[in-house]
């Protein structure tokens, strides 16, 4: 199949299921949930061009697993989230609510839409890899592997501590600085993005590969000025206030690094 039908179902299918998605937030009134699917949508859309893709099989299923690994991971640790205080909604939505009072329904079935196309445009790395034809692995795919797999086991360890951490209940109020976090005060984010960095090495290996470089960028927009750490600062300094004002002052935002004294 070529590019452009390809991309063409890919974004149909994407669609319509963000949409079904919307009417079950709906039933549920917690309209959270899209994270949830937005971060499965990966594993299946990897899957679907490694199927319909003309590259070199090995190739394609090699990406189609990482890609499905990390985006399994990253589903269910946010059903967990998410679940774990349902029927109440992450800050986010709730906050939308109040923003878009006067036109909600509208106005959130385009913002699923827009989860749906931003999977599509996230996905770039993903279809080159599987229309590459070369009959062997270049050293930028180990690279781009090699980058992915430190980044799965730091996001994952970083989503471990901060977990175990507020299981306890002496922690209640208190600001995480245990394993990782003691060296960014967003470690699971930073992570994130290498996450993305690997995908987008791994692409450099095909041809055209170094257009998905808008992936990674994108990302790194996301997590550092959207939705990633300034409203994560700014929800733990409501909640925490001077201790986490503190933690501010020692430990770095974002990249690992060693903390002040």
């Amino acid at each position: 199949m070529s590019t452009f039908p390809t991309l063409v179902l890919a974004a149909a299918a994407l669609s319509l299921l963000f949409a079904a998605t919307l009417t079950l937030a709906r039933r549920m009134d917690n309209y959270g949930i899209v994270d949830i699917v937005w971060a499965g949508a990966f594993g299946a859309l990897a899957s679907f061009y490694a199927a319909v893709g003309p590259g070199w099989a090995p190739r394609r299923w090699l990406i189609a697993g990482i890609v499905t690994l990390w985006s399994a991971r990253l589903a269910l640790h946010l059903y967990r989230r998410v679940m774990s205080h349902h029927p109440a909604e992450d800050r986010r939505y709730t906050e939308m609510r109040v923003r878009w009072a006067g036109d909600f329904r509208r106005k959130m079935a385009v913002f699923f839409q827009q989860q749906a196309l931003s999977v599509v445009i996230l996905g770039l790395p993903f279809l080159l890899v599987a229309r590459n034809p070369a009959t062997a692995f270049h050293p930028l795919e180990y690279a781009g592997l090699a980058l992915w797999l430190l980044a799965l086991i730091g996001e994952a360890l970083a989503d471990a501590q901060l977990a175990a951490f507020k299981r306890d209940p002496a922690n209640q109020g208190k600001v995480c600085e245990a394993g990782l976090w003691a060296w960014s005060r967003h470690p699971n984010y930073f992570f994130e993005s290498l996450v993305w960095f690997g995908y987008f090495i791994f692409a450099c290996a095909s041809p055209w590969g170094w257009t998905s470089l808008i992936c990674p960028l994108g990302i790194l927009y996301l997590l550092l000025r959207v939705t990633g750490v300034p409203m994560a600062e700014e929800q733990s300094l409501r909640s925490r206030g001077d201790a986490f004002r503190d933690y501010q002052r020692r430990v770095s935002v974002f990249v690992p690094w060693f903390p002040k004294t």
